[in-house]
């Protein structure tokens, strides 16, 4: 053997060429190598997000979200925003709607709203007499089971609703609060 061009016929293939020296296309010598890095590039680019999404669903426990704030007075807890109440409704008292015999309820109701909302706080004030009303109707509708303690956050809730859907025009009560609500004469 004489040299490594004798072995791939180089010089030979140049020889019966008449000389010159043929290789292939321009294009085709810089295009095979370029897709040949695009390629791996790809490959390592979805061998990478792959691995990635992985890792993750395995570190998250198949989406559970791990994050609990278990004290509330932590700095990393929302601000509860401001409020302003209306307490003009006074205290009110009704029968409930027992049959036959039916029980006395006496509640003093405060509605809030957002602080700076002012055209809740005149909606609030300009229907006073209104929501008097609707306090006595509300509680005189109900049964004293429907009264019961365990279920005055569902009261509130239903109130609040009732409020902002059907009674208010602004939308603006946020919140229930009740100063007294008590239910006598009652064996729920």
């Amino acid at each position: 053997m004489s040299e490594p061009d004798d072995i791939f016929g180089g010089e030979e293939a140049q020889e019966s060429d008449g000389g010159s020296k043929k290789r292939g296309g321009g294009i085709g010598n810089i295009l095979l190598p370029i897709l040949k890095y695009v390629a791996i590039g790809l490959g390592a680019l979805i061998f990478i997000v792959t691995v990635s999404v992985i890792t993750y669903n395995i570190m998250n426990r198949g989406g559970k979200n791990q994050t609990v704030v278990a004290d509330p007075s932590s700095p990393y807890v929302g601000k509860r925003p401001e409020f302003g109440y209306y307490d003009s409704i006074g205290s009110i008292t009704v029968r409930t709607r027992d049959f036959p015999v039916s029980s006395t309820v006496t509640v003093d109701m405060v509605i809030a709203y957002l602080a700076g909302d002012q055209t809740a706080s005149g909606e609030l004030s300009s229907r006073r007499f209104e929501l008097q009303d609707f306090v006595r109707r509300f509680f005189a509708g109900k049964t004293a089971a429907e009264l019961a303690p365990e279920r005055e956050e569902e009261l509130k809730k239903e109130i609040l609703e009732l409020l902002n859907t059907r009674f208010l025009d602004s939308r603006g009560a946020r919140l229930i609060l009740f100063r007294r609500l008590d239910v006598l004469g009652s064996d729920f």
